[in-house]
């Protein structure tokens, strides 16, 4: 089994290759490879490497597949004896991730 640990968008992600995610919004394009170099923890077939805090030299191939929005909150603030009453929704930007490899 091929795992790895790594720290992106303030998270802690459990990924595998082959394998997709969604992360907060990455600025790059759909399609272009990109490194996430944080690599907390890394497996490989029974060799088990942590890091203190990152693994140096290694890292997480992967391609951004779409950006998305997630789903929606809504926010409802009231104020009693005000008749003060608001509703707002938020949906956050989000980016897809194929993890390709683990390196």
């Amino acid at each position: 089994m091929n795992y790895a640990i790594i720290e992106a968008s303030g998270k802690q992600v459990w990924v595998q290759p082959g394998r997709f995610y969604d992360f907060n919004y990455i600025s790059s394009e759909p399609g272009d490879i990109i490194h996430l170099n944080r690599v907390l923890l890394s497996c490989k077939v029974k060799e088990v490497r942590l890091g203190y805090p990152c693994i140096s030299g290694s890292y997480v191939k992967a391609i951004v597949l779409k950006h998305l929005k997630g789903r929606k909150v809504t926010i409802f603030k009231m104020k009693s004896k005000k008749n003060v009453r608001i509703k707002n929704g938020h949906r956050q930007k989000l980016t897809r991730l194929l993890v390709e490899q683990i390196i």
